[in-house]
C-alpha cells in the first residue's frame, strides 16, 4: 500500500479515536431475516455467488513449486490446482474421464502424476491422460482428447483465481477493476508462504458469517476480553471499489506512531486492513502476513456454512514466528495489550480465529440463525455505523435482481 495512502488512513483514524466519532454512513438500512432462511434464495445464492463466479481459491504459496498440488471441494466443483514443471498453475475438474472417480484425494502435496485408485488411469500435472491400463481389454481411446477437464485458471499478484464452469468467463482485471487490483498487488502476496489453515463449521447462514467483518461496534462488548483489548473498536477507514470494499480500523498500537514523523508511519501494527472481495472472500493483508477467510453456504442448508482459514507469511515473519512457536510463547498473549511486541505466531493466529470468531463471532450468528428461523422477527438494522454491511447486503441483493434495501424512517 502507498505510503501516503497509509498516513491518509492513519489520520482518519487518529481523528475518529480523538473525536469520540465513528464512520457514518448517514442512514440506516432494514435487512429482511428471510434472507437468511430462505431455500430459494440460497438455491439462487448458490448457482450465482459460488457455481458460476470466479472464485478466489489460495495464494502463490499455496503452490510453492513445479510438482505441487493442493485440492478443494467447496462450491460445487471438485478442484485440482497444480503447478507443472514450468511453473505453470493450473485447475482442473478433479474426477478420471472414465469413471467420474477423484484423481487426488489428499489436501496438498507434490505429485506429477496423479493415478486414479478405481482402474489406475494416469493423468500428468498439466492434466494430459498419460495410460490407460488393460487398453487392450478397454478398447482404444483418443489420450488426447479426454485429459482431465480444465477450469479457466488465473495467478496474479500471488493470488489464485479459477471460474468453476470449464466455460466460465474469468477476467482478474475486469473483476476487480484497475484500483483494487494494483492495491492488492502492492503487499508483494506471492512473497507469502502458506503456514497453515484450520476450518470453521458454524450453524448459521454464510451471509451471518459474512457479517461478522462488516463492523467494528461489537469489539468492546462481545470482545471485550479478546480482540477488544487489542483493538479499539468504533471506528473504520472505509473505501468502495465496486463491489468489494476496504476495511481498515485501529489497533492501541495506533497510539505509538503520534511521536514519530510520518515518514515513519505504518499501518502495519497499528491497524489491521481488510478486503472483502464480493461475494465471501475476507483477505487481510500486510506486507508480513495475510489472512484469506473464505466462507461457503451448505447447499443442502441455508442455516450452516464453513468457513476456511488459511495463514500466510513473508520469509522473515514466517522464521520470527517458527521461532515464537517453538520456544511456547502463550497464543493468548495476543490479546495483551500491555505486550507491546507480541509478535507473529501461526499459534496465536489460530488462537485468534478460535476464540474471537468461532467461540464469540459464530456463537452469536447461530444465535441470530435460530431466531431468523423461527420467523417472529422479520427484519434486522443496519446502523450508520456500518457502512461495511451495507454495501454487502446491496451489492448481493442488487446481484440477485431484488429490491434494494429499505431505509429505516
Amino acid at each position: 500500500m502507498r505510503h501516503e495512502l497509509q498516513v491518509e488512513i492513519l489520520k482518519e483514524l487518529m481523528q475518529q479515536l480523538d473525536e469520540g466519532r465513528n464512520v457514518d454512513a448517514g442512514v440506516q438500512y432494514r435487512v429482511p431475516t428471510a434472507a437468511y432462511v430462505c431455500p430459494d434464495q440460497a438455491a439462487r445464492e448458490w448457482d450465482a455467488f459460488f457455481r458460476n463466479h470466479p472464485q478466489l481459491i489460495g495464494l502463490s504459496q499455496d503452490l510453492p513449486e513445479p510438482g505441487a498440488f493442493f485440492t478443494l471441494d467447496d462450491f460445487g466443483t471438485p478442484l485440482l490446482a497444480t503447478r507443472d514443471r514450468n511453473g505453470v498453475f493450473r485447475a482442473f475438474l478433479n474426477a478420471c474421464r472414465h469413471r467420474a472417480v477423484k484423481v487426488a484425494s489428499e489436501p496438498r502435496g507434490k505429485q506429477s502424476v496423479f493415478l486414479c485408485p478405481f482402474h489406475n488411469w494416469s493423468y500428468a500435472n498439466t492434466g494430459d491422460l498419460l495410460a490407460v491400463p488393460n487398453e487392450d481389454h478397454f478398447g482404444a481411446i483418443d489420450k488426447s482428447c479426454h485429459g482431465l477437464i480444465a477450469l479457466p485458471a488465473v495467478e496474479r499478484d500471488g493470488l489464485l483465481w479459477v471460474h468453476p464452469q470449464a466455460d466460465g468467463h474469468l477476467d482478474v482485471d475486469e473483476l476487480l477493476g484497475a484500483e483494487l487490483a494494483a492495491e492488492l498487488a502492492s503487499f508483494d502476496l506471492a512473497r507469502h508462504g502458506f503456514a497453515g489453515a484450520t476450518p470453521i463449521p458454524g450453524d448459521l447462514n454464510w451471509k451471518f458469517a459474512n457479517d461478522t467483518f462488516g463492523e467494528t461496534y461489537h469489539f468492546g462488548k462481545l470482545h471485550k476480553d479478546t480482540l477488544g483489548r487489542v483493538f479499539y473498536g468504533n471506528n473504520l477507514h472505509f473505501k468502495e471499489f465496486g463491489r468489494h470494499h476496504r476495511f481498515v480500523t485501529a489497533s492501541r498500537g495506533i497510539d505509538r506512531l503520534r511521536t514519530l514523523p510520518e515518514s515513519e508511519w505504518s499501518v502495519v501494527g497499528a491497524t489491521f486492513v481488510l478486503y472483502h472481495l464480493f461475494p465471501n472472500i475476507q483477505l487481510i493483508c500486510s506486507s508480513e502476513s495475510a489472512t484469506l477467510i473464505r466462507i461457503y453456504p451448505d447447499p443442502a442448508h441455508p442455516g450452516r456454512s464453513v468457513t476456511k482459514v488459511s495463514f500466510y507469511f513473508s520469509p522473515e515473519t514466517a522464521a520470527e514466528a517458527a521461532a515464537r512457536d517453538a520456544a511456547g510463547v502463550d497464543p493468548r498473549a495476543v490479546y495483551d495489550p500491555s505486550n507491546d511486541r507480541r509478535g507473529p505466531s501461526l499459534q496465536a493466529s489460530f488462537e485468534v480465529f478460535k476464540s474471537t470468531i468461532a467461540q464469540e463471532d459464530y456463537v452469536m450468528g447461530a444465535l441470530q440463525q435460530r431466531t431468523a428461523e423461527s420467523g417472529q422477527l422479520k427484519e434486522v438494522i443496519l446502523g450508520r455505523n456500518e457502512p461495511a454491511l451495507h454495501h454487502f447486503h446491496r451489492n448481493y441483493r442488487e446481484a440477485l435482481n431484488q429490491p434494494p434495501l429499505e431505509p429505516v424512517g
